[in-house]
């Protein structure tokens, strides 16, 4: 693939136009014109609309755009591995962790392990579910940590922790003070949720779903951490878990067990062909260290033995 065309390709949508771009790639106008060209005959799409009087990318284009910028960060990076091959710094643990616990479980765990193995390079990348699955069996990444389960034949896991489903209130809601409630207790409020076709969506449309509650109104976000900051300004409840909730804070949030219980379960993920390292075995200790902590700090969390 001509490189080339893939920065004027990105440098055009992310500038808005080919003259902004021809200015930063210090090309001519109709030089990222044939680049961009060339790049969709080569790959047999149609990146931008051309029908109009400026070039407005395609969806084809945008997703395109998303993997194209990680191809090309991931190639301004060669210099700097380049330089620690050299000075015999070679150790590098790459981890992906889903959203949903990247600040409350991975980041602890990051740290503590770059405390102990500080000769050690970290890339710790956050990517959605459905997307981290991707990149582990394309061996993108060496271990990851998210929700289970995750189906992929190029992919293990191994149970880490259990969190229990709570409903996520504003901490002076009417229902904050009690001690469990159910789908019903909610109906009355708005319910944010998240979008189709993501874990803690369908988990939410589940708990409505077999109590047999329609809720009176719904606004559908992208995030778990958005939906909880949503609770904190007023705008409704949710159902997520004390992970996620601790991520925006929880000062101004009450969180209730639902019932019936429901339980969500996090862990690791691997490559298939993974081989075990002492780096990577390093990390797995901090990690289960952080969840030990955490367990004993929350009755709402449960190790997985």
């Amino acid at each position: 693939m001509n490189i080339k065309a893939l920065r004027a390709f990105t440098a055009t949508l992310s500038e808005g136009s080919l003259v902004a771009a021809s200015e930063i790639l210090y090309l001519s106008q109709p030089a990222v014109s044939r680049l961009i060209s060339g790049l969709e005959a080569e790959l047999k799409l149609k990146l931008f609309d051309r029908s109009g009087r400026t070039l407005t990318p395609t969806p084809e284009g945008l997703a395109f755009y998303r993997e194209a910028g990680r191809i090309l960060d991931n190639l301004d990076e060669v210099p700097r591995i380049a330089a620690e091959i050299r000075a015999g710094r070679t150790e590098t643990l790459r981890i992906v962790t889903m959203p949903r616990i990247a600040q409350s479980l991975s980041a602890p765990a990051v740290a503590r392990f770059l405390n102990v193995n500080p000769e050690t390079n970290v890339s710790l990348d956050v990517r959605a579910r459905r997307e981290a699955g991707k990149w582990l069996a394309g061996r993108e990444y060496d271990i990851g940590i998210g929700a289970l389960p995750v189906d992929h034949p190029g992919i293990l896991t191994k149970p880490l922790l259990r969190v229990r489903a709570q409903a996520v209130l504003p901490a002076d809601h009417p229902l904050a003070a009690r001690h469990q409630l159910n789908a019903s207790d909610l109906a009355g409020d708005p319910v944010i949720r998240l979008m189709h076709g993501l874990l803690l969506r369908d988990q939410l449309d589940d708990i409505f779903r077999s109590e047999g509650v329609t809720p009176r109104q719904t606004c559908e976000v992208a995030a778990s951490q958005l939906a909880c900051s949503l609770v904190a300004e007023g705008a409704g409840i949710t159902i997520a878990d004390e992970l996620v909730a601790a991520q925006g804070g929880l000062a101004r949030l009450a969180l209730v067990p639902v019932v019936p219980e429901r339980w969500m379960t996090f862990g690791l993920l691997y490559p298939i062909s993974q081989e075990k390292t002492e780096v990577l075995n390093g990390f797995e200790t901090a990690l289960s260290e952080v969840v030990n902590e955490l367990v004993r700090q929350s009755p709402t969390l449960e190790m997985v033995q």
